[in-house]
């Protein structure tokens, strides 16, 4: 089994806010994060598939389709949009970097050939800061 990560960037903003709490709570709990007027992060998102070479291209797959598919349903959607208020597949989530890529995952996992699999996403919010998902 080989493995190939393709790595993008995006900017995007949200706010870790749970509704059904009081601001007072949401501030006790997420901190400067919950601030009404949202907050921004440079993300690296890091897509790795798994499969094996094509004999006569010795690609699991090109990784400049891989490019494409990752910007159409990812970067595109989500890139200097508020995560909150303006992505599809975000809505009615609280917008944890966890529930992030796990929503991230569900995008992208149908739109992959059938010879590659989803193997890994590591999405880095800060330089301190990251989650890895293997779709468990």
């Amino acid at each position: 089994m080989v493995y190939l990560t393709r790595v993008e960037h995006f900017n995007a903003a949200h706010r870790l806010y749970n509704p059904d709490w009081s601001d007072e709570q949401n501030e006790a709990v997420f901190g400067k994060c919950s601030n009404a007027n949202w907050h921004g992060h440079n993300f690296e998102l890091f897509v790795t598939i798994k499969g094996r070479p094509d004999p006569q291209t010795g690609f699991i797959f090109d990784a400049k389709k891989l490019s494409s598919i990752v910007r159409e349903r990812i970067v595109d959607k989500v890139d200097h949009r508020n995560l909150n208020v303006d992505v599809d597949f975000m809505q009615g989530k609280l917008c944890s970097i966890e529930h992030f890529v796990m929503a991230i995952w569900k995008e992208l996992e149908p739109a992959l050939p059938p010879q590659v699999k989803l193997h890994a996403l590591k999405l880095i919010e800060t330089p301190r800061i990251y989650v890895e998902y293997f779709g468990e």
